[in-house]
């Protein structure tokens, strides 16, 4: 009984916590529109300023005959050019890759899409990274495009993807680059 009690004035205690820590992470753009100061920005691509808009198409099958770098200086993987042009992604809906038996298994992410929402990556690593106490992964498939990400302070950016059910896009702003990426709630 003393327990029970002990568990339930912890958790009244905490609810607060929770609640102001959930807004701290991200969620606005930073007001001039670019990254923030602290963050430079890379000197091999210019990635858009509020990020690119939803993309439509699909990813191309990646091994060692493909190469993203399709600019010198450009990147070696999946990238958005100036533009909106979202390099390596283009093989279309049946990508084995990118299949889920079941997509949405953790629910749908209702954060907010696009570049109006950018978000601070808060910790973890490509299995397993959060912001505002949202969780994702990244795809098995992509976990080598997302070596250089800082998983405590990206700004990333979530589109949906149209072409495999259950995936998202995660744009990073620093660099310019995107994985796909699972809700996991």
């Amino acid at each position: 009984m003393r327990a029970a009690l002990a568990l339930s004035a912890l958790l009244v205690f905490s609810m607060p916590i929770l609640a102001q820590e959930h807004g701290e992470h991200g969620g606005a753009a930073p007001p001039h529109g670019g990254p923030p100061a602290h963050v430079s920005q890379p000197t091999h691509i210019a990635p858009p300023t509020r990020g690119p808009a939803p993309f439509h198409g699909t990813p191309r099958p990646v091994g060692p005959e493909h190469n993203f770098n399709d600019r010198p200086g450009h990147p070696n993987v999946p990238h958005v050019d100036p533009g909106n042009h979202w390099v390596g992604h283009d093989t279309g809906r049946n990508d084995a890759h990118y299949h889920l038996d079941h997509p949405w298994e953790h629910g749908h992410f209702a954060g907010g899409f696009g570049p109006q929402h950018v978000w601070h990556l808060s910790g973890g690593g490509p299995s397993r990274f959060w912001f505002n106490n949202w969780y994702w992964s990244v795809a098995p498939f992509d976990v080598a495009y997302c070596d250089g990400w800082m998983w405590d302070s990206d700004p990333i950016i979530i589109y949906d993807d149209p072409d495999h059910p259950g995936w998202y896009l995660a744009y990073n702003e620093r660099l310019g680059t995107y994985v796909h990426v699972e809700y996991l709630g």
